[in-house]
């Protein structure tokens, strides 16, 4: 009942304020199970693909973006691992990764580092009291880190890896 008053009383809430909330919620609930780009294959290869996205901000759509500095876009190549599947170049497609991937990408490249990062840093900042020697031994520790993604860069890149839908 309150809020029947209200949308009688402001006509303006049930034509603008509704329809968004309830578009928003429907953005959420996709969001919530994949992420979605869509894009343009740029080269095939027999079970790889290369998918170039642009990616957008939020108010890079905006009608206005072209006044205001805060709008960004970015053109990105995607590789897509697809077995036994014929696309051919320039063909429009929509790449999906799970949330899983998303958050293990974010471990390995962000929170492993981080972590790394800031327990030696306090390790040898409390070994050795020398605040120089810690900041440069838990950058140093990151060295180590990096080489192995790089060595096991293939094997990261099959299991953080996009599909096409």
């Amino acid at each position: 009942m309150f809020f029947e008053n209200i949308l009688q009383e402001y006509p303006l809430i049930s034509k603008f304020v509704v329809p968004l909330h309830c578009k928003l919620e429907i953005a959420i609930q996709e969001m919530n199970d994949k992420i979605k780009h869509t894009g343009i294959i740029d080269s095939t290869e027999e079970n790889h693909i290369k998918v170039r996205i642009f990616q957008t901000s939020a108010c890079a759509s905006c009608k206005v973006a072209s006044q205001c500095n805060a709008s960004e876009s970015k053109e990105k190549l995607i590789d897509v691992f697809a077995n036994g599947h014929n696309y051919k170049v320039g063909q429009e497609v929509t790449v999906t990764a799970s949330r899983d991937v998303a958050n293990r990408a974010l471990v390995l490249g962000f929170g492993l580092p981080f972590l790394i990062l800031l327990v030696v840093l306090f390790a040898v900042y409390h070994l050795t009291g020398n605040e120089a020697t810690a900041a440069l031994s838990s950058v140093g520790a990151l060295l180590p880190y990096y080489l192995i993604i790089w060595l096991m860069r293939e094997k990261i890149a099959r299991s953080v890896s996009f599909q096409i839908e």
